[in-house]
């Protein structure tokens, strides 16, 4: 089942926190909306494929009865709110709050704002909808022959208290980002170049080998698009891979970075300052789904309003970890 995510009439679109308590006041109003969004065309049972209005079963808040086969139908099979104890209205505000503030809120502002007893209990509702970020068909960037990608690779995180000078601990993430050119002379020209960032891509690699960077650039990057990175030499082999790739000599010259990479490390520059003023600091562990959401935001930050219900959209048929996982310590 996929949920229509484009601009529907049925489906009002909360701008301000009045307007979201007048959407949402109680469980009923999150059923139907939900229930509006998966099914556009009206309720169709999973099980014997019979239109209809269903029964909602009152003993079982969240689920509907098709009224022809008497099988039950979940609001929240399929998508990250799947088994949750938690009340919708409460998936409802995290939805909101993490999609409509612009820099992203941590567990302890989240636990704190929703009065929810437990730090675990927001912290695992957040890193859930983080999972949802993350479209299961995602496509791939650049392509376009206007355009080009800037791609680099970059050091996130650590600690070096105890264990002397030098990296300790950190993690490396690879990134991949649309480089557009805006009209000369336009409102929004505000860089000498006019250039500007499209969708970007970030993931967590174990190494800098040609295999890693190379298959990142594989997975994220439509093939034929022009690239553009440093000359480490694991960039080398994208020609084979079918990229039109330049490679620029930086050799620590800020000035070449500038001109050649500005966008890449513009995004690197704003992802450790997201990481280190809102998280202050994550864990290897959970990375992964930090970098997603920062993607997540990066990609809708021109419609900020949009990202409420882009985020229950590509919330379905997406599967969240569970509480075990969350915790699980790696070895």
């Amino acid at each position: 089942m996929v949920i229509d995510v484009l601009e529907r009439d049925d489906l009002a679109f909360p701008r301000s926190l009045p307007e979201f308590q007048r959407l949402f006041p109680d469980e009923a109003a999150c059923a139907t909306y939900l229930e509006r969004a998966r099914w556009s065309d009206g309720f169709v049972c999973q099980h014997c494929g019979a239109p209809g209005d269903p029964r909602y079963v009152s003993t079982r808040p969240g689920v509907l009865r098709c009224r022809k086969c008497r099988c039950d139908t979940s609001l929240t099979a399929g998508t990250v709110m799947e088994r949750t104890h938690t009340p919708l209205s409460v998936w409802f505000w995290a939805a909101y709050l993490v999609a409509s503030q612009t820099p992203g809120m941590s567990a302890v502002q989240f636990q704190r704002q929703l009065e929810l007893p437990r730090y675990e209990t927001a912290f695992q509702i957040l890193h859930k909808l983080r999972a949802g970020m993350v479209r299961p068909d995602q496509d791939r960037i650049g392509g376009n022959p206007a355009e080009h990608v800037e791609a680099d690779e970059t050091y996130v995180g650590g600690r070096t208290r105890g264990k002397g000078r030098g990296v300790h601990d950190m993690a490396l993430v690879a990134g991949a980002v649309e480089v557009k050119q805006r009209k000369h002379g336009g409102s929004l020209n505000k860089r000498r170049t006019g250039r500007y960032a499209g969708r970007v891509r970030l993931a967590v690699v174990p190494d800098r080998s040609a295999k890693s960077l190379g298959g990142f650039i594989e997975r994220v990057v439509t093939p034929g698009a022009t690239i553009i990175t440093d000359d480490w030499s694991a960039y080398a082999t994208l020609g084979k891979r079918g990229y039109l790739h330049t490679a620029v000599a930086e050799r620590g010259d800020m000035q070449v970075a500038e001109t050649f990479l500005p966008i890449i490390h513009l995004v690197f520059s704003n992802l450790k300052t997201w990481l280190r003023g809102i998280h202050h600091g994550v864990s290897p562990q959970h990375l992964q789904a930090y970098l997603n959401e920062f993607t997540f935001r990066f990609n809708r930050r021109f419609y900020p309003f949009n990202a409420f219900r882009s985020l229950l959209g590509i919330a379905g048929n997406v599967t969240a970890p569970t509480y075990a996982e969350l915790y699980a310590k790696k070895p």
